[in-house]
């Protein structure tokens, strides 16, 4: 017995050790495993703290052309762009705040006597949404956004060169409520939004300084025989009569005006409108890499109103509105080019491609379609136009 309860108590010492050995290697285990779980949770919890984020790219394309004793002909030429185009965003719990603002200007320098210096882009685009999510990806969003441009815009042709845009003229300013639905998927962001409580303001503003110093400019270069004591201020008063003025063009160019029952032209700064609006957005980032595509949609909510056709020929006589000026008597515009289904289109798409740390490749297009918006074309006939431009640029750029 006594052998045995040695061997017994032999065997518990032996195996202490091993116990011990189990014991310490469980607990040493246990607590690396924990401390892995509790670094990972901890990190999850810093992301997840991270609610601002902030991104972007600036930069300068420029490209220069010098010839000589070129036979196939050309100009010395150099342009350059500056660009910049950023974004923020506020992501915590069911809150979402995403603003960006997408900006250039450029400039090109031709070697000639006559605009050697010309304007080659001027963009002005704010927009900022702030949304609930109320379900998984589905948030109740306010939404703002504001387009327009730094400098004057003119256009280019032998002798004088007629002013066609400046700051707030035109600009175009969405305020709305509605839907977005925001996913994300293999790197590339998502969104639709869709409101059919929108407000878009088009303004042509220019303030009565600045309508008689280019009033002006305009009327002593269509006679050079005029001078400056020519210019006095009944002719001013006269030419604002007339709607012969820069505001009145700008207003005429931006579709601010409207007609009443009267089939009268009322002149305003302002165009206030009422209705449905959409944008779907994409943004994409492999590497250095980045693709970003914005469509963006706006139908008023009017019908095309009383006829103009009708007073315009009870005027003029029977089949006359077939055969008017429309560049002097562009009816058109309030009653049937501004009413539901007609949509105003802006479609923006931005590659870019970073290499070399600091060297980037971008590809900048924009498609816009406003009805009522006329554009002259090279014979001067003015209408509505779809408009295009497309940048492709070599420079320097800095991606964050």
């Amino acid at each position: 017995m006594r052998k045995s309860i040695l061997s017994v108590a032999f065997c518990l010492m032996a195996a202490l050790p091993m116990m011990a050995q189990e014991v310490d290697k469980a607990k040493v285990t246990g607590n690396a495993d924990a401390a892995a779980k509790a670094g990972a949770d901890l990190q999850k919890l810093e992301n997840g703290e991270k609610a601002w984020k902030f991104d972007g790219t600036v930069g300068l394309n420029a490209a220069a052309t010098g010839l000589v004793n070129w036979a196939a002909g050309g100009k010395n030429n150099v342009n350059g762009i500056v660009y910049a185009k950023l974004h923020l965003l506020y992501h915590k719990d069911a809150i979402a705040w995403e603003t960006n603002f997408d900006t250039d200007f450029g400039l090109t320098w031709i070697d000639q006597k006559e605009d050697a210096f010309q304007k080659s882009s001027d963009n002005i685009k704010l927009a900022t949404k702030f949304g609930w999510e109320f379900h998984p990806a589905w948030y109740l969003t306010v939404l703002g956004s504001f387009q327009s441009q730094y400098a004057l815009g003119r256009n280019y042709v032998d002798g004088y060169n007629p002013i066609i845009s400046k700051w707030l003229a035109p600009s175009y300013t969405d305020v709305s409520v509605g839907i977005d639905w925001k996913k994300s998927y293999n790197g590339a962001d998502f969104s639709i939004y869709l409101s059919p409580i929108a407000g878009r303001i088009t303004t042509a503003y220019i303030g009565e300084k600045w309508n008689e110093r280019y009033t002006k400019e305009a009327w002593l270069a269509a006679d050079p025989t005029r001078t400056e004591a020519d210019w006095t201020p009944a002719v001013y008063e006269t030419m604002k009569t007339a709607g012969a003025d820069l505001r009145t063009e700008l207003q005429k160019l931006n579709g601010t005006y409207k007609y009443n029952a009267a089939g009268e032209k009322v002149w305003r700064n302002a165009r206030a409108e009422f209705g449905l609006s959409f944008k779907g957005s994409i943004a994409y980032t492999y590497n250095d890499f980045k693709l970003g595509t914005t469509l963006t949609l706006f139908s008023p909510y009017q019908g095309k109103g009383f006829s103009l056709k009708d007073l315009y020929e009870a005027d003029h006589g029977a089949g006359s509105w077939e055969t008017r000026d429309k560049n002097e008597n562009y009816f058109e515009f309030s009653n049937n080019n501004r009413y539901f289904g007609m949509f105003d289109v802006d479609w923006d798409v931005n590659l870019s491609y970073q290499f070399l740390k600091c060297l980037q490749v971008t590809l900048q297009t924009s498609l816009k379609y406003y009805p009522g918006t006329l554009i002259a074309d090279k014979d001067g006939n003015m209408s509505e136009r779809c408009q295009f431009k497309g940048v492709i640029g070599l420079g320097v750029g800095y991606s964050f």
